[in-house]
């Protein structure tokens, strides 16, 4: 990469350089450039989403290097959190509706997704077991140790709720065929949403063909503790509605309590313990609403 960036330096001549992480911003006289390590094709995925009608990417102005990328640089306007937030929910939402289709899928294909949730519990389960085990005989515990077992029985509830749906969500698609995709950017939080003439998604490194659910998970799992899902989830059903079984499904993944794994400093394991249970109680409270609407029909 050193080298390739060298090479650019020489090209672009640029009055300043500043990197960001595994980013190098190029400020030259004729504008202003990104760098960036390169991990996919990018151009394909760009020229088929412009066949979509989307738009809404930084453009790419060279990709010859086996290693790095040149876009060009958009100027972020700044603007509230929750703003930018409901402005991604908007573009997600536009950007799965555009490459939207139904793949064939082979008959295994449900049954490897059920097992690999399956066998997720069942990791979790023992895992959180084992704690119990060991923590329950002791007479004294630390204040990571009593803030867990105070509130493990939540976390296994978590456990038997996933193990219940996903049961069931099996029973529903084991014989389907068929599977909605879309592109899916596949790493997403609130900080790859640019605002400037237009909303922009940076950042597609990652981006591939899946289910699209994948975006929302991951985007909760990011960005659960700073912002109130219940509207952003609602406004994307109402652009992009999943069907029961699609709902079903990203439920169950976000449903599944982080795993606990103690470290060697105190204060670091109450301080994750408290931040994964907040994850646990944020989650049974964003879904116990569409729970209870179920159960009233």
């Amino acid at each position: 990469m050193n080298n390739s960036l060298e090479v650019l330096k020489s090209i672009y001549k640029p009055l300043k350089y500043t990197i960001k992480g595994k980013t190098t911003i190029l400020q030259t006289t004729s504008g202003d450039f990104v760098v960036k390590e390169r991990h996919n094709d990018i151009r394909s995925l760009y020229n088929y989403l412009q066949s979509r009608s989307f738009y809404n990417f930084p453009k790419l102005i060279d990709d010859s290097r086996k290693d790095l990328n040149v876009y060009e640089m958009i100027e972020d306007v700044p603007m509230p959190k929750e703003q930018k937030m409901d402005d991604l929910i908007d573009l997600v939402s536009m950007l799965h509706n555009k490459t939207s289709y139904h793949k064939e899928v082979t008959e295994d294909k449900y049954q490897e997704i059920y097992e690999n949730i399956k066998n997720n519990i069942e990791y979790l389960r023992n895992v959180y077991n084992n704690y119990y085990d060991i923590y329950l005989p002791k007479k004294y515990l630390s204040p990571s140790e009593y803030t867990l077992m105070r509130n493990i029985s939540k976390i296994f509830s978590s456990l038997e709720f996933c193990e219940s749906e996903i049961n069931e969500w099996f029973e529903v698609v084991k014989d389907e065929k068929k599977q909605r995709v879309s592109v899916v950017h596949n790493n997403l939080d609130v900080s790859h949403l640019i605002r400037n003439s237009d909303n922009y998604l940076i950042s597609w490194d990652y981006a591939k063909v899946d289910t699209p659910i994948i975006d929302l998970v991951k985007l909760y799992k990011n960005e659960y503790f700073n912002y109130d899902f219940e509207p952003l989830l609602e406004k994307y059903f109402s652009r992009y509605p999943l069907n029961e079984e699609e709902k079903k499904l990203f439920f169950i993944l976000i449903a599944l309590p982080p795993e606990i794994k103690m470290l060697e400093n105190e204060y670091q394991n109450t301080k994750q313990i408290r931040e994964k249970l907040d994850y646990v109680f944020k989650t049974e409270e964003l879904l116990r609403p569409y729970y209870s609407k179920n159960q009233e029909k």
